[in-house]
């Protein structure tokens, strides 16, 4: 069973990674009811470390606008410049996660808190995406530092479970004016930098210490995570060009209120 879990959890790991619904939240949600295995420290080593390989799968898919030396001058340049850009980005959760992660996981690392995020976000995206909004930046390689700062800003909202950390930046830089897919691949190349430092973290802090049954389940979910990691990508991205974020929205409410309806009256 061990590795079916592994299977189940990171997929949805690589699902919901990238869509606005929280993989985080999701994750906690699911480990109510499915158990990896009886080390609780590996087991949340596990949940930060298989969105490392969904990670990946972004720099596998937008592998041609994020490398810059094979290209002329000009579009070199515009590559180099936003990687600077998401530098600068990263650096409002860099700060404050190291200040006030571990408070954030002991009290707010739970299905409730998740289930009202979910449900304040679904609200937040359905009422954004109802708003008439200018838009000036058309291609993420126009967003300035202090945008992309702000949109780093945005993003420190997902270290609370649930709100989402590609919802929280998406929106952000939807709120600042910048077109709906240049805010979600922002989104997404600003999340290398981020699950990177938080995986280094992570392994800095178990010390590498796994037995070889830990580094396999930790192998097969890095697999699954990137597969799926990659369809999430490629699925939002297609979607994005017919439709907006309307959808995520009512769906971030009904997963919320079923887990708080579970939890308080059912279970």
């Amino acid at each position: 069973m061990v590795y079916i879990n592994t299977i189940i959890l990171s997929i949805i790991e690589g699902i919901t990674e990238f869509l606005p619904v929280s993989s985080t939240g999701h994750l906690i949600i699911a480990e109510t009811y499915i158990s990896l295995t009886e080390d609780t420290a590996f087991n949340d080593a596990f949940m930060v470390i298989i969105q490392l390989p969904a990670i990946l799968a972004v720099v596998i898919y937008f592998w041609d606008k994020l490398w810059p030396f094979n290209k002329p001058p000009e579009e070199r340049n515009a590559r180099l410049g936003m990687w600077t850009v998401i530098v600068v980005a990263f650096l409002p959760a860099a700060f404050l996660g190291v200040l006030v992660h571990s408070y954030l996981q002991l009290w707010f690392f739970n299905p409730v808190t998740v289930s009202i995020a979910l449900i304040i976000g679904g609200l937040i995206i359905i009422l954004i995406e109802r708003t008439d909004r200018k838009v000036v930046e058309q291609d993420v390689f126009e967003v300035g530092y202090l945008k992309g700062f702000g949109i780093g800003c945005f993003q420190c909202l997902a270290m609370i479970p649930g709100t989402s950390r590609s919802a929280a930046s998406i929106i952000g830089g939807m709120l600042l004016r910048t077109s709906r897919p240049a805010a979600a691949e922002f989104s997404f190349f600003l999340a290398i930098p981020t699950m990177l430092g938080a995986c280094t973290v992570e392994l800095y802090r178990s010390g590498f210490n796994f037995d070889s049954s830990q580094w396999t389940i930790l192998a097969l979910g890095s697999v699954v995570s990137f597969i799926s990691g990659y369809f999430a990508v490629m699925f939002l991205m297609r979607l994005l060009k017919h439709y907006d974020f309307t959808p995520f929205g009512y769906y971030r409410i009904g997963i919320g209120t079923v887990v708080l309806v579970w939890h308080f009256f059912i279970r």
